[in-house]
């Protein structure tokens, strides 16, 4: 029970640390709608933390805007016109930030759990646009 709700707790982290990074982008500077738009398939790292090792999982960009095709869990953000992506993922009470830059069809940054117990690395690959 302990390991899944750590991975439960992982993946929440994450989304949340993409979301924050999101959050933090001022909204004129939101990219043109369709420069990032599409499925992103993430992979968050573990640096820092017991939080599992490794975890996947699905974003959508729409409109400049980040947000989980899960309802499982609330993911929110945004992408600059330059690439730069502040992200929040949350469920529950726990939550995760996360910041970076997208280019194209790839992109990478950092993570950070909301009451820093967890922090590490996330890379995204588009999926489709």
């Amino acid at each position: 029970m302990t390991k899944i709700l750590r991975s439960i707790f992982a993946v929440t982290v994450a989304v949340t640390v993409l979301l924050l990074a999101v959050g933090s982008v001022p909204t004129n500077a939101i990219a043109r709608v369709g420069a990032f738009d599409g499925e992103w398939s993430v992979v968050i790292q573990t640096r820092r933390g017991d939080c599992g090792p490794a975890y996947r999982y699905a974003v959508r960009i729409a409109g400049g805007r980040v947000f989980s095709p899960d309802p499982s869990y609330q993911a929110s953000g945004a992408v600059a016109s330059n690439g730069a992506i502040r992200v929040v993922v949350s469920r529950g009470d726990q939550y995760a930030a996360g910041s970076g830059r997208l280019s194209g069809h790839a992109g990478h940054g950092r993570w950070r759990t909301g009451k820093n117990e967890c922090s590490g690395e996330w890379a995204a690959e588009r999926r489709s646009w």
